[in-house]
């Protein structure tokens, strides 16, 4: 029997709580979550939610899986933290895995997205200095595109509501306005270090990039002797149906940085970089206090290896084809759903103003998902999820859109 005391809190309680001690950055669903099992979430009262949203691409596998509970109980007891001036068994470990599989060479590893980007605008400024000092600051970023909160990583994500509060932010940013060719070739000079790209744009709204415009940074990053940094945070390890988004447009980044599915829900992020830039940063360059703890890389190890064991990458392929393909015939009798667009488990609606109102009638029956860029539905379902549950999804957003356009 549980005996923390927040259990025997209400749901009045709970929110009075956060209304009185936390800062309101948070627009909280009327969910109170108690706990999750496989692809379900709980709340205080009991009730099950399929979970199709996956702690925004967090949960990869869902909610205690038995081997990611062994190894949170056995190395729980054994280390959970210790100093990045010492060694432990698993950082080298998870650092070979992730270069293995993503054709890097380096690892760095840090507590969260955000921070592993702040460490490839680091590398990317550090690299542009080693060739000619102050003459190349320049960085790259996308139009929509979502990179973090922190100063560096908000001073490219290029969406007003995010940065508008905090402005002056950090100089020598520019943006592509426009995802051609042409923009790029324009927007690039020998004055640029990086160029900084979602594959797929997440809190933009799900949007792929086009292949021609991906390809064409690498060709124009090669020329201008620039890195070509993938954010891979959200769309990576698996969700797109291949280990990573960057594989389907045929291009290797210089840098690429990981967070999100990485650990499956405990903290942990990553910046991995090529043999060109291996040398970017030095000892007293960078660190972290808690970033590759050996809970967190050792839960991420096993992470990867249920991965690859449970065939999930291929899984996530061939069910997130049948999501689309339905979600498309929906289109067809829904007047609500004017485009459908994503890869894999990565799947965004474009709904105008009926995108909100759909997440919550969705809540309402058991479905648990939300709004990007205020009018995308956006999926990021669990890995483990079987066709089932897609059906499930589909039958309950069938009789959402049949009401909300009933009313209208």
């Amino acid at each position: 029997m549980a005996t923390d005391k927040a259990i025997a809190l209400t749901p009045e309680d709970i929110s009075a709580l956060e209304e009185k001690y936390l800062f309101a950055t948070y627009k909280r669903s009327e969910l109170f979550c108690s706990h999750g099992s496989g692809v379900h979430l709980y709340d205080m009262n009991g009730k099950r939610y399929l979970d199709f949203l996956g702690g925004i691409s967090v949960n990869s596998l869902g909610y205690g899986h038995p081997r990611l509970t062994r190894i949170l109980t056995e190395q729980g007891r054994q280390l959970i933290h210790c100093s990045n001036l010492f060694y432990h068994p698993y950082q080298g470990a998870l650092a070979k895995k992730l270069v293995e599989v993503s054709g890097m060479a380096k690892a760095f590893f840090t507590n969260s997205g955000t921070e592993a980007v702040e460490a490839a605008l680091k590398i990317a400024r550090a690299y542009g200095n080693a060739r000619a000092g102050n003459g190349k600051p320049v960085i790259l970023t996308l139009k929509n595109s979502f990179h973090g909160r922190t100063f560096g990583a908000l001073s490219i994500t290029t969406q007003d509501k995010y940065q508008a509060p905090f402005r002056p932010l950090v100089p020598d940013i520019e943006v592509v306005e426009e995802f051609t060719v042409q923009a790029l070739e324009k927007a690039f000079s020998d004055r640029v270090c990086a160029f900084v790209m979602e594959p797929v744009q997440g809190e933009g709204g799900i949007v792929p990039l086009p292949v021609d415009f991906v390809r064409a940074g690498r060709v124009l990053c090669d020329r201008h002797d620039a890195l070509l940094i993938a954010d891979e945070i959200q769309c990576g390890l698996g969700r797109t149906g291949k280990y990573f988004a960057f594989e389907h447009f045929g291009i290797q980044p210089d840098v690429m940085t990981l967070a999100k599915s990485l650990a499956a829900g405990y903290p942990l992020g990553a910046v991995l970089g090529n043999a060109r830039v291996a040398e970017s940063l030095g000892p007293g360059d960078h660190g972290t206090t808690f970033g590759g703890g050996p809970l967190a890389c050792r839960f991420a190890l096993e992470v990867l290896r249920i991965i690859e064991d449970e065939n999930l990458i291929a899984k996530v392929d061939s069910l997130g084809r049948y999501l689309m393909d339905e979600i498309k015939k929906l289109a067809i009798q829904h007047r609500s759903i004017r485009e459908v667009r994503g890869m894999g488990f990565m799947i965004g609606i474009e709904m105008g103003a009926a995108a909100k109102e759909t997440v919550s009638r969705l809540l309402k029956k058991g479905i648990i998902t939300n709004a990007a860029h205020e009018t995308v539905l956006r999926l990021l379902p669990p890995f483990i999820i079987e066709k089932k549950h897609a059906d499930e999804f589909l039958t309950a957003l069938d009789a959402v859109l049949g009401e909300i356009e009933s009313e209208s």
